[in-house]
């Protein structure tokens, strides 16, 4: 067995589950076969700034295939590009990625392996462009990343819309309500598409496919028409209406991407119930979709993420990401991966085969 030196890990972004289970695997897989020493770095970037780490011993990865969260900590604000600071009442973002950089080069790792999605990964590219050998692994609830058919993450957090819309159906009946329910996703709708399928959603509303009021409350009446006095209406943060904007729950100032969408559902179930006179009541699931143990399909989809990123490490694919294509696993660069998110396609076979069964998309 050949020594090959220290390597590192981060995850950045937004949690999921699964992301332990990545760690797992990259740590378990580097000490045992190869002899690496293994790093972690604390809070995303922010431990890269801060020089935050711990190591990670076979012991310190045991047990946590199941484990939520991750054990390392977060951070979607730390960008060492575009770090913010506070100067009085204003926020102000300095690029201090020189500092990074030396950290980095202090740390002597052979690799970084960077866990998350699009914002954690285009820092990622940002930092193999300044000369750190690096390794991307795709992560995201909202399934939106370039180069990857599916990321981790999303098949636990479309499980667990799924079972939040199911439990919805009978108090909509029961009462012969309008039940929306607000999913996350940004602006892809990835969430809503396969959790609205999943669930029977009778409208499902996403970014991509800008909704008609009128249209979705024909959908309500003609249901009610035909005896069925309740509709479920699912409906993705980013979701707005045609020549409309999408609704912003709030400002975050130092974070370099500072939107948060959130509040689309209760401005839908107003409208809907002005026009339509039926009863509306929204549900916003919102955290609980990153909450939780992973899926079993997450839990195998990161081991084999985690596993083909050490074999990278090992051939020196640095510059690109494991992702998924059909049932096997490439490596895309990161330069792909960072040009921006990967929305629902109009094409979406999906999209048509809802449409077959009678699901309304409000336009």
């Amino acid at each position: 067995m050949e020594t090959k030196g220290k390597i590192a890990i981060l995850t950045g972004g937004g949690d999921c589950p699964g992301i332990n289970a990545v760690i797992r695997s990259v740590a378990k897989k580097a000490i045992l076969e190869y002899d690496m020493e293994v790093v972690g770095i604390k809070d995303g970037y922010e431990g890269i700034i801060t020089s935050c780490y711990k190591d990670l011993h076979f012991d310190d990865v045991s047990g946590i295939l199941t484990l939520g969260g991750t054990i390392l900590g977060t951070s979607n604000t730390a960008n060492p590009y575009q770090y913010p600071s506070r100067r009085g009442n204003r926020t102000e973002f300095n690029d201090l990625s020189q500092v990074a950089l030396t950290n980095i080069a202090n740390l002597g790792v052979a690799c970084l392996v960077c866990i998350g999605g699009d914002g954690t990964l285009d820092i990622a590219n940002r930092l193999f462009r300044d000369g750190v050998p690096i390794i991307g692994v795709p992560k995201t609830i909202d399934n939106d990343l370039r180069g990857t058919d599916i990321t981790f993450g999303f098949d636990s957090a479309v499980s667990i819309a799924t079972e939040g819309i199911d439990s919805l159906h009978t108090t909509a009946q029961s009462h012969h309500r309008v039940m929306i329910v607000e999913v996350m996703g940004r602006n892809a709708g990835w969430i809503a598409l396969y959790a609205g399928v999943a669930s029977g959603g009778d409208v499902v509303l996403i970014p991509e496919i800008p909704y008609d009021i009128e249209k979705v409350v024909g959908k309500v009446k003609e249901r009610n028409r035909r005896g069925k006095r309740f509709t479920i209406v699912v409906v993705a943060e980013g979701a707005k209406p045609k020549d409309g904007n999408v609704v912003v729950q709030r400002v975050i100032k130092k974070s370099p991407e500072p939107i948060r969408l959130g509040g689309i559902g209760f401005a839908l179930g107003a409208e809907i119930e002005k026009l339509s006179g039926i009863e509306t009541r929204t549900v916003v699931l919102g955290h609980l979709q990153r909450s939780g143990v992973p899926t079993p399909f997450d839990r195998v989809l990161a081991t084999r993420l985690g596993c083909k990123a050490v074999e990278m490490i090992i051939n020196q694919r640095f510059g690109y990401m494991v992702g998924v294509k059909g049932n096997s696993l490439n490596e895309v660069p990161l330069e792909e991966v960072a040009k921006g998110p990967r929305n629902v396609p109009s094409d979406e076979p999906l999209i048509q085969e809802a449409r077959s069964v009678g699901t309304c998309f409000g336009d």
